[in-house]
């Protein structure tokens, strides 16, 4: 082990956390306190496609998507609505060491709260983000995937303040759990993933007045992160580090592509069951072209239909990348093909209803997020505070695959070789 500059790191992943919400974020009280004991950036740059899952897992790993191969929050499942789609919830399907793993190897603890593809993951004391899908039991899920112990003691303290996964509950949850896990565990990691921001932005839109309430909601959260760390008397010897993962941009048109491989027979109906040989899994802001193996046919036939529909204004295609451009961006290489949305568009995998819904008609606000982290003004907040930290420090542009590394290099644990480096600029010394 090489000379830490903390005992103690506490992670809050503040999910979409973006460049638009840093003029109000940071006058609040408590983030303010740790931008000006702080290094901070508003251009902490993201990995395509920007969802929670492949940012976290990055997050974790030090690497892009290419090599850590989670490239969506859901696993492929065509035809299967939104809702009912088992997610990438485990540690195994992640391909690289983690972070969590390298602590673990020097013996020392660290904690998760509801921390994203953590499901049976070599964490000390884990409540991994799990969903109970179907007939499943949520409580039994998230136990039987985290540490059992951990988890039920912390439901039967704070379960009833949640009500499922809707907000602030959620938060307000999570939060006495971090507090609670910092009390009585001392970890000297804590990953913890505060939702109310994502959720807010994805039904309210990027610039509602429910933002704000939320940018206060989770300044409260972070000071009450502040107040447990100096109750358990661990404040000189501490870090916090609070990122976003991704941004979100307002949608006014959703656009549902597969249609236009289903009129070509490239999607159809055979005895009752839907088949495909192409077919399009959307992130919101971009979408991935499968195509079933060996069939070179169809993925010919889909990219005419796609270069086609690229031409027509309306259905929103700002770039098609393949080959080489889209090894730039060290996607995953689930498929040859991406399709990044234009501002205002996003994608829906949806074989029914209309091809292209106007939302403004509809009444309807709506934002997301997938796209190309090269898109304008998307760049993701970032502060890191506390012992050995220089003060009131300003950073360039920095990179999502630094994260990994500079964990470890505050907690002084060896770990790489990543596609990432320390941002070593932030230490005092």
């Amino acid at each position: 082990m090489s000379e830490g500059k903390a005992k103690h790191l506490i992670v809050i992943s503040y999910d979409a956390f973006s460049e638009d919400n840093w003029e109000k974020a940071s006058r609040l009280p408590n983030l303010s306190r740790l931008i000006e004991n702080g290094a901070s950036s508003t251009k902490l740059k993201s990995v395509y496609p920007t969802l929670t899952y492949v940012v976290h897992t990055t997050m974790m790993t030090g690497v892009y998507p290419d090599k850590h191969g989670i490239y969506h929050n859901n696993p492929f499942q065509p035809f299967v609505d939104e809702e009912d789609q088992a997610w990438f919830w485990f540690r195994k399907e992640i391909r690289v060491p983690t972070v969590y793993d390298a602590l673990k190897k020097h013996k020392m603890k660290s904690a998760g709260i509801l921390w994203p593809v953590t499901g049976k993951a070599a964490i000390r004391y884990n409540m991994p983000e799990i969903k109970a899908i179907g007939r499943e039991n949520q409580a039994l899920k998230i136990f039987k995937n985290g540490n059992p112990l951990f988890c039920t003691r912390l439901e039967l303290k704070y379960g009833k303040i949640r009500k499922g996964i809707e907000q602030p509950y959620l938060d307000e949850f999570t939060v006495l759990c971090g507090r609670d896990t910092i009390l009585s565990k001392k970890p000297e990691l804590l990953l913890i993933h505060f939702i109310d921001l994502d959720d807010a932005k994805h039904h309210h839109g990027t610039d509602s007045s429910e933002i704000d309430k939320v940018l206060i909601r989770m300044d409260e959260r972070i000071g009450k992160m502040m107040e447990a760390v100096t109750e358990a008397g661990i404040s000189e010897e501490t870090v916090f580090m609070v990122l976003g993962d991704h941004g979100q941009k307002n949608v006014r048109y959703k656009v549902r592509l597969n249609q236009l491989l289903k009129e070509d027979g490239l999607i159809y109906e055979e005895n009752g069951v839907m088949h495909w040989r192409a077919y399009l899994q959307s992130t919101g802001g971009s979408a991935y072209l499968h195509v079933k193996e060996n069939d070179e046919e169809a993925k010919q036939r889909a990219l005419r239909i796609l270069q086609k529909a690229a031409e027509e204004e309306r259905l929103g295609i700002e770039k098609i990348y393949t080959g080489k451009e889209l090894e730039r961006f060290h996607a995953c290489p689930v498929s040859g093909c991406m399709l990044e949305a234009k501002m205002g568009y996003s994608f829906d995998d949806s074989i029914t209803g209309p091809l292209v819904t106007d939302l403004k008609e509809e009444n309807k606000t709506y934002a997301t997020h997938g796209y190309s982290p090269e898109k304008p003004e998307y760049g993701c907040c970032f502060v890191v505070s506390g012992s050995g930290i220089k003060k009131g420090y300003q950073l360039e542009e920095i990179h999502m695959v630094d994260i990994a590394p500079t964990i470890a290099a505050i907690l002084g644990v060896e770990f790489g070789p990543c596609d990432g480096r320390v941002i070593k600029e932030i230490f005092s010394m």
